[in-house]
């Protein structure tokens, strides 16, 4: 079967605009040519419902967010999951990656926003909210990290010294 058996909750373009990259409920996340729309891999899957997905600036890797509290990195080419980020206490809602492709930055429903380090697989930086933080995305120039509570607050957070 090419397409999903469930419902897609997530979708991305990669930066050049070759690939579509989806995820359903299913867990599994699938690679689409977006010119003629055919399927052409399953990356992996987790092990709980995929919440959010993202690609890197130079489109070859593919980061991933999940019920089951782990963030993965997976090469868009090989389908390999190059890394697993772990550290959150409940699900993760949402993750984004600066434009600079070094850092991502998760939301989860443990009230943290939490910064990582994507060569060294490390956590760099940690902020905790009154809710649940819901959705996360950085600013073109690395610098500020705008992140929504599930409470309704919107948390304008500076990156420094990275």
């Amino acid at each position: 079967m090419e397409g999903h058996s469930n419902k897609i909750r997530a979708m991305a373009i990669t930066p050049d605009s070759k690939a579509v990259v989806s995820v359903s409920r299913v867990n599994t996340i699938k690679i689409w040519d977006l010119k003629s729309g055919k399927y052409l891999k399953t990356l992996g899957w987790h092990h709980r419902p995929v919440t959010a997905l993202t690609s890197t600036p130079d489109g070859k890797t593919i980061v991933s967010a999940s019920y089951d509290q782990i963030i993965k990195i997976w090469n868009l080419q090989s389908g390999e999951c190059l890394r697993t980020l772990k550290g959150h206490n409940d699900l993760v809602k949402d993750v984004a990656i600066t434009p600079d492709g070094r850092v991502v930055v998760s939301t989860s429903h443990d009230r943290t926003i939490k910064v990582w380090n994507l060569e060294y697989e490390e956590e760099i930086a940690a902020f905790i909210g009154e809710s649940p933080m819901t959705c996360c995305t950085v600013t073109p120039d690395d610098r500020t990290i705008v992140v929504g509570e599930q409470s309704g607050r919107v948390h304008f957070l500076r990156l420094e010294g990275l």
